[in-house]
């Protein structure tokens, strides 16, 4: 319990000088820590999931799992936004792994420039070990990832790897996956049926209970 300020002045000799210092010393007056900072986000291009998210956007310099019911769902819609605006401003993008080959119409129709969007096919441990590079490095503005082969120690390099390059990190996923831990900082499942988006996790706070149609 905080001793009261007439306790606290009873205690200090009348004509003596005591200086902050030695009052924290000696656990005389309570000393509160700094507030927690949160992390940068970045915008993800629709409304209502930035308003779902307690850091309004994407979590900057950080893993987010996107965990998909079936492919082909919207997986792609959803960071079409976030890949165009970092495209238009001269950001390289990398998918890692993709299950088929991106049709160029669609990402220029969504805005994306095809000039800094780079490819890397490879698979299993390989995909891991390419991601991680491409986001260690620094040199992106964001890495696409579609792991087959992701434990929770690989995920956590993920994480860590965003965090050294400060790079948004996406890794698709199966809904499968939903039941294990995750060290990622944002999970979010796109269902079909009905078709929506949820927050599973978040940075910052709690996941919301609402859901986002999804009507990209």
């Amino acid at each position: 319990m905080l001793p009261t300020p007439q306790a606290l002045a009873e205690s200090i000799p009348v004509g003596n000088v005591v200086s902050l210092a030695s009052l924290l010393d000696r656990r005389r007056v309570w000393r509160g820590g700094a507030m927690p900072q949160l992390a940068g986000h970045i915008a993800t291009g629709h409304a209502t999931l930035d308003a779902l998210l307690p850091t309004g956007g994407w979590p900057e310099g950080a893993l987010s799992e996107i965990l998909l019911s079936a492919p082909g769902i919207g997986e792609l819609q959803l960071l079409w936004p976030t890949v165009a605006r970092l495209t238009q401003a001269g950001e390289r993008v990398v998918l890692v792994a993709p299950p088929g080959i991106p049709y160029p119409s669609a990402w220029l129709a969504a805005g994306v420039d095809l000039r800094l969007l780079s490819i890397i096919q490879t698979s299993g441990r390989d995909a891991l070990w390419a991601t991680e590079q491409c986001l260690r490095s620094g040199s992106c503005g964001a890495v696409l990832s579609w792991p087959q082969q992701a434990n929770d120690r690989a995920l956590r390099r993920l994480q860590v790897a965003a965090e050294t390059g400060q790079t948004l990190a996406f890794a698709y996923r199966s809904m499968a996956e939903a039941v294990n831990p995750s060290p990622a900082a944002l999970r979010i499942a796109i269902d079909a049926q009905p078709a929506q988006v949820r927050v599973l996790k978040c940075r910052g706070g709690l996941a919301p209970a609402a859901a986002m149609p999804l009507a990209l």
